[in-house]
């Protein structure tokens, strides 16, 4: 699976409302056949900023991810409520969803 973590600094007078400004994006985006899933949290540390965490099946999901007309909609329209461009960490794994964190295993009777 593709797996990317993405981090969007959001102009103040945009954070609040950035769920609800990124929601048309987020929806089509978790509507494709080929993502995994596609998750946004707020930093604790800085409420201006956003982390999204998103995998797609393979290299052709994400393909046609970003060559999705919701994509383009948002390359032209979500930059205006960001205070720099977006930081972003990809990579391909070998694996298809999430795995266990064994080392904080919860104990179950």
């Amino acid at each position: 699976m593709i797996f990317i973590t993405a981090k969007f600094r959001v102009l103040a007078e945009y954070a609040d409302d950035w769920p609800a400004i990124s929601r048309e994006f987020t929806e089509a985006t978790r509507a494709e056949s080929g993502c995994l899933w596609f998750d946004w949290s707020r930093s604790v540390e800085d409420p201006n900023e956003y982390v999204l965490v998103e995998a797609f099946r393979d290299g052709d999901a994400g393909a046609a991810h970003v060559q999705s007309d919701h994509f383009k909609a948002a390359q032209r329209s979500l930059p205006a409520h960001l205070a720099e461009t977006p930081r972003i960490v990809s990579v391909t794994v070998p694996q298809d969803g999430w795995s266990e964190l064994g080392e904080m295993a919860v104990p179950r009777d």
